[in-house]
């Protein structure tokens, strides 16, 4: 919930799903341009979400695991995931990522400078 908080602070529109059922019957319903999908769901992994859904978007995937090991993020890049974040992660580098996904999924907006607030 504060992920979605500090997503939606810094202007995002965020819907979100427990499990790996909600996060496929939501990807059916409506696209999006990013997916930020955790890898541990109580119903499967993050990796089943992007290999099952069925995607026009996104063009932008990241991961989120506790899991950090090169097999993991090796594993994350091969299942179409663009980043792997291990948690606890900084969020100067999410929001990195985040403007690099609107870059390439928007090309034409204009990113406004903005700055990052701390959870801490």
């Amino acid at each position: 919930m504060v992920l979605k908080m500090y997503l939606e602070y810094l202007g995002h529109v965020v819907r979100m799903a427990a499990s790996k059922a909600e996060a496929l019957a939501e990807a059916a319903a409506r696209p999006c341009d990013v997916l930020l999908v955790d890898i541990g769901l109580s119903d499967g992994n993050g990796w089943e979400v992007l290999q099952q859904a069925r995607f026009i978007h996104p063009s932008y995937a990241i991961a989120m695991s506790g899991r950090g090991l090169a097999a993991d993020r090796e594993k994350s890049i091969k299942a179409g995931f663009r980043n792997h974040l291990q948690k606890p992660f900084d969020v100067d580098l999410l929001h990195d990522m985040l403007q690099e996904a609107m870059r390439e999924t928007a090309p034409d907006a204009v990113a406004e400078p903005h700055s990052v607030p701390s959870l801490a």
